[in-house]
């Protein structure tokens, strides 16, 4: 029985011009991950590998070069703001990570998280190999916050949630050009999974104050309860024995409310699971009381207020692409 294709790309200096290299590289790097500015250390003799694979709505980019420098510089964001998050592990070589006002010193193993809506710089001193992982921003469903608490630091793989999830991701990323399609769009989910849990997992060794474990908690509720449509400011509240004033307090520096966290979260839920495809197919108002919402009218409007399409409409955008080509839906606010 054949394979579905995948979305494959095999880029290599190998047969271009010494003159023509540190262009084509530039382009090649762009092409595979995000728009990017790359200076070698040695523009005159320069070699480099990059190749890619799409598990569904996660891209897993394998890339071997000589030393150099790789930039996304705002004005890269500005015509191209792509909002993904990456999860960079080093193979093989040195690195210096920068962004958000961070510097990582990385070694072989360890990992780093960057958002290339940020800006974002690798330096390579030597040779080096690394694993590129990249997918929307909004499946995650972790904070903005959480996000830029993990950025700039590097994690090492000896200890903890590292250490698991090195070898795996290594495996992934060696094994993503024979993976079925249906086996990758799988995948994506577990490694989504696996990413939120690794940035909890960091912002709770190392949190600011009290606040921030409180904010980490209420988020942890949300997260338990989406399914319960009493769940409101009120009984998150009362969950935790503070006041609703309080509550609302804790968030101003979230970007976000606590009843639109709620809706969001919910809605995440819900364009997963109607992006799922498999045997049995639940209805929309199944999936929208799944996830707690009790009016269908008001989650089909809420629905397409965050994702700009109607559930059956997401739903069938989805089925038609298939399992190549699954569009991502714009990130929720």
């Amino acid at each position: 029985m054949p394979r579905e294709s995948q979305l494959s790309l095999v880029l290599t200096t190998d047969t271009v011009p010494d003159q023509e290299k540190v262009a084509y590289w530039n382009d090649a790097v762009s092409r595979a991950l995000v728009p990017v500015t790359v200076a070698p250390r040695d523009s005159r003799r320069f070699d480099g590998r990059i190749a890619s694979d799409c598990l569904g709505y996660l891209r897993v980019s394998r890339m071997e070069a000589d030393a150099g420098r790789v930039s996304r510089t705002p004005a890269l964001i500005e015509r191209s703001p792509e909002a993904l998050v990456a999860v960079g592990l080093l193979v093989s070589g040195t690195a210096t990570f920068l962004q958000d006002g961070r510097r990582a010193e990385m070694g072989g193993g360890d990992l780093v998280f960057y958002d290339t809506a940020r800006p974002f710089s690798f330096t390579y001193p030597e040779r080096f190999a690394t694993h590129v992982f990249q997918l929307p921003r909004h499946v995650l469903g972790v904070s903005d916050g959480d996000i830029k608490r993990v950025t700039g630091t590097a994690i090492g793989t000896a200890h903890g949630l590292g250490s698991v999830l090195r070898p795996f991701l290594a495996t992934l990323a060696d094994a993503a050009p024979s993976y079925p399609a249906a086996v990758g769009h799988r995948l994506a989910g577990h490694v989504v999974d696996l990413f939120a849990t690794l940035i909890t997992d960091q912002t709770l060794r190392d949190p600011d104050d009290g606040r921030d474990h409180l904010v980490l908690s209420v988020r942890a509720h949300i997260d338990r309860k989406l399914g319960d449509p009493s769940l409101s400011p009120e009984s998150i509240a009362r969950a935790h024995h503070i006041s609703v004033r309080y509550l609302h307090r804790l968030f101003e520096g979230e970007g976000i409310t606590v009843s639109r966290l709620i809706q969001q979260r919910r809605l995440e839920a819900c364009g997963r699971e109607l992006a799922r495809r498999g045997r049995v197919t639940p209805t929309v108002s199944a999936v929208a009381r799944r996830w707690g919402f009790v009016n269908p009218a008001h989650f089909s409007r809420a629905f397409r207020a965050a994702y700009g399409l109607s559930p059956r409409e997401w739903r069938t955008l989805h089925l038609e692409r298939g399992a190549d080509e699954q569009p991502a839906g714009p990130a929720l606010i």
